[in-house]
């Protein structure tokens, strides 16, 4: 009868602490997910304003500054595009559907996609100064080449900052994964888990 008591014992410790370690691994990829949809938000109304903004000073404006809001409304079309489909993937995620490999890739996918576009966003600034200093050699359309970097510089540095803050807000719960791998033991023949209450 003690066997069975200490068997049972046993047994409902283990599935209280798997089921405590899904649900904070359910909570990381909710709060991960979370994340997500509000950087999208900030994009999607950054992108609005953008448009809305590009829209009417555009036909109010002259020269290279019809240009700068023109292309300020067209850029940002495709900015709440992909702000749209982030945020409804995002959504659409179910936080309990991820095992620990997949939260893992998962969270670093989606830390390399920020710092990959932030390298885009570098090189959408340097061709918005070549654009810039195209306009100052020709003559065939200057304040459209000038107004169109302007635009390009002022968009690719928001989005710059934008990868950027949501790279290190991202990374900042790495710790949480890291101390679920760090229970993880491999041994060469046999896998174990630490679990500390």
């Amino acid at each position: 009868m003690k066997r069975i008591i200490l068997t049972w014992t046993l047994l409902c410790c283990c599935l209280w602490g798997m089921t405590q370690s899904d649900l904070l691994l359910e909570d990381f990829n909710r709060n991960r997910l979370q994340k997500q949809k509000t950087g999208m938000l900030i994009l999607g109304g950054w992108a609005v304003g953008n448009i809305a903004s590009g829209i009417i000073l555009s036909g109010q404006r002259e020269g290279s500054d019809k240009y700068f809001h023109a292309m300020n409304a067209g850029w940002n079309a495709v900015n709440l595009i992909i702000a749209g489909f982030g945020y409804y993937g995002a959504f659409k995620g179910d936080p309990a559907s991820f095992d620990l490999y997949q939260t893992v890739q998962e969270q670093h996918k989606f830390q390399k996609i920020l710092l990959f576009n932030a390298g885009l966003d570098i090189g959408y600034m340097a061709g918005g100064l070549y654009l810039i200093e195209r306009s100052k050699n020709t003559s065939k359309n200057p304040e459209r080449l000038k107004g169109f970097g302007q635009s390009i510089i002022l968009q690719g540095g928001f989005l710059f900052a934008f990868d950027l803050v949501n790279f290190f807000v991202h990374s900042g719960h790495n710790e949480e994964l890291k101390q679920w791998l760090s229970s993880v033991r491999f041994d060469g023949q046999s896998i174990g888990l630490t679990w500390q209450f």
